[in-house]
């Protein structure tokens, strides 16, 4: 199966959760006379912040309870920013194991080797505690390394958390009556200055987008030649959060490619034409016998 119908199953699957999940809530009267306020669900969405900076001055608390500002995990290389709640019933989960589970696809790549991880609670109320309890789950899940370097679970205070959120354009609420976060699904590349280099929305994310993402946001500094060549036919389109093939740069590609193959073939005749050994002429050779 292709990666291509087996991204299109898992769609059709989620579907198919969501439109049941749907049914059941609709159905079960604790929800049918309480649905979510319209004006609380358009408060919610990503708002594209390409190429601007975040606040790296921001402060937070580590998984382990020592403060630290979000510059700390910049500098060196790309970051994959993801915001949610720890104890959030169901999409945070998702969403954190789309992520992971994509991450453990990249063979070449390794959380804190090439890049860091910097998951962000949305609740202020959330403890340290709490985060490291997921931070352990999600490095067990990912099975590849046992070393916490570049796993960062933070949690903040109200002023911090809405600043981030704002300066990426992740909108979100709380709903009181239920007394839970609403809010998008997705996670962010960051360059490793701290600017906006790609979205990826959604609860699963194609290893393909997530490497490509990083290879870009690092401007080449990992990676492989196949990574940059598949750079140059892939194009991120900023709408769908996805990288596409570019036709017309493959065109470009293979045109470039025929004109010097095209070339070489006519330099190399032109060599052997004019450095080549004189064929005798038989007319010739009959002369000279006469």
């Amino acid at each position: 199966m292709t990666d291509f119908l087996r991204q299109g199953l898992k769609t059709w699957i989620w579907l198919g959760v969501v439109l049941f999940t749907g049914l059941v809530l609709n159905n079960t009267p604790a929800f049918a006379d309480d649905p979510l306020p319209q004006d609380l669900i358009k408060q919610v969405g990503f708002d594209q912040r390409l190429g601007e900076q975040v606040p790296l001055d921001l402060e937070f608390t580590d998984s382990t309870g020592n403060p630290v500002r979000l510059g700390d995990y910049f500098g060196n290389k790309p970051v994959v920013l993801s915001l949610g709640y720890y104890e959030c019933p169901m999409l945070c989960s998702l969403v954190r194991n789309g992520l992971f589970e994509s991450l453990k696809k990249l063979e070449a790549f390794s959380i804190g080797k090439e890049f860091e991880v910097v998951i962000v609670s949305i609740d202020p109320d959330e403890t340290p505690e709490i985060a490291e309890v997921k931070r352990m789950e999600s490095m067990l899940g990912y099975g590849r390394s046992t070393s916490p370097e570049g796993w960062n679970f933070l949690v903040g205070d109200q002023e911090n958390i809405k600043a981030l959120a704002d300066s990426i354009g992740f909108r979100y609420a709380y709903d009181p009556k239920i007394d839970e976060y609403v809010h998008p699904s997705g996670v962010l590349v960051l360059t490793p200055q701290g600017k906006i280099a790609r979205y990826f929305y959604g609860i699963d994310f194609p290893a393909n987008n997530l490497r490509l993402g990083l290879v870009e946001a690092a401007e080449g500094k990992i990676g492989s030649p196949v990574d940059q060549f598949l750079l140059t036919c892939y194009h991120y389109d900023p709408v769908s959060g996805e990288y596409t093939l570019a036709i017309m740069n493959i065109i470009r590609v293979i045109g470039v490619a025929t004109v010097l193959i095209i070339g070489g073939v006519l330099l190399f005749m032109l060599k052997k034409e004019r450095g080549g050994p004189t064929m005798p002429n038989p007319q010739n050779q009959k002369l000279k016998a006469h």
